[in-house]
């Protein structure tokens, strides 16, 4: 009787020790990501790293922030993986970080991405519509005195990004190019939520507004319909490259549309080589632009965060998640929901 009770102790000792190994992180210090500060990275970053601290048995952590500065501490190694790298303005430290070996593009997050300036649909069609005509940037100052800026009446407001966010100096580039800096306002500002609100508070009063966006976002997912994009020349690699090069607003004499932009995972190389199921993880990791505005329009409608979210996502899509791991990281994610 004693001996088998000692060979069922030994036995659970094992088991135990067995499950421990198998959750045990590659890495053992803690995993960081980018807090980038929109819903979108948010969402993406919740289910990494519930996948992450879950599934894989990594310790894991935020450090919030802007592009810029996140993207320089992703250059410093003070964060290990960013989950939205937009390819189509990505700041200098990204090109440099990967051009010096030190950060890597692990793969495609969602390939469908789109940016552009938005005026409400409103304003530009039906009878009677106040701002008929316009249909292009190149319309624009025509119609300043309806989009006039508050503190500076005689011009328009065109609602840029918020201030430390890479598209905020694209659109500056292009409110230059186009000719409109003498006749609108680069008002940017201070965060995300702050764009949102000046947004959603103009549609729902039906006031004139002016702005920049991207999708996929809540906003695209929930007032899409009542939008109209501007039209703007078409995309032109060579125009688009000498608008990223460009030091200065004022030394951009042409401009183009936004690309369709991949969005990528990105990482140090360091920290990839030394968690290869952490790297194939990242690399097979993808979703879409549809996919991640239902997630965000369900974080906007029910007050929920990321993370409420994420858990949704998991539980919803478990056909897609589980092809990116193996089965029984799957399982310890699962187990966790």
């Amino acid at each position: 009787m004693k001996l088998q009770w000692l060979a069922g102790l030994l036995a659970g000792a094992l088991c135990t020790a067995a499950a421990g190994a198998a959750t045990r992180c590659e890495v053992e210090r803690k995993i960081v990501f980018a807090g980038l500060d929109w819903e979108s990275n948010a969402f993406h970053t919740a289910v990494a790293q519930r996948i992450v601290r879950d599934g894989f048995g990594c310790a894991v952590d935020t450090l919030p922030g802007a592009t810029i500065p996140l993207l320089n501490g992703l250059a410093r190694g003070e964060i290990q993986v960013v989950m939205e790298v937009w390819m189509s303005n990505p700041p200098p430290s990204w090109a440099e970080g990967v051009a010096a070996g030190k950060l890597v593009e692990v793969g495609t997050n969602f390939p469908d991405a789109t940016q552009g300036w938005y005026v409400p649909r409103y304003l530009v069609e039906g009878q009677g519509a106040p701002a008929a005509g316009l249909k292009s940037v190149a319309d624009l100052p025509r119609f300043k005195a309806l989009f006039a800026d508050p503190e500076e009446p005689t011009k328009g407001r065109f609602l840029n990004c918020p201030a430390g966010w890479q598209c905020e100096v694209f659109n500056g580039k292009k409110l230059a190019a186009y000719g409109l800096a003498g006749s609108y306002t680069d008002f940017r500002p201070g965060t995300g939520a702050a764009l949102d609100a000046a947004v959603v508070s103009a549609l729902t009063r039906k006031r004139p507004v002016l702005f920049y966006y991207w999708g996929p976002t809540w906003l695209l997912g929930h007032w899409g319909q009542d939008l109209v994009q501007l039209d703007e020349p078409a995309y032109d690699a060579a125009v688009w490259k000498a608008m990223s090069e460009a030091k200065d607003a004022k030394d951009v004499k042409t401009a183009t549309a936004y690309p369709t932009v991949r969005v990528v995972i990105g990482a140090r190389k360091d920290f990839l080589d030394s968690a290869p199921q952490l790297h194939r993880f990242l690399q097979q990791y993808r979703t879409s632009a549809q996919l991640v505005s239902e997630a965000l329009a369900y974080m906007r409608q029910n007050t929920a965060s990321a993370d409420d979210a994420a858990r949704r996502f998991l539980k919803m899509h478990e056909a897609l998640w589980t092809q990116w791991v193996p089965g029984e990281v799957a399982d310890r994610v699962k187990s966790k929901l």
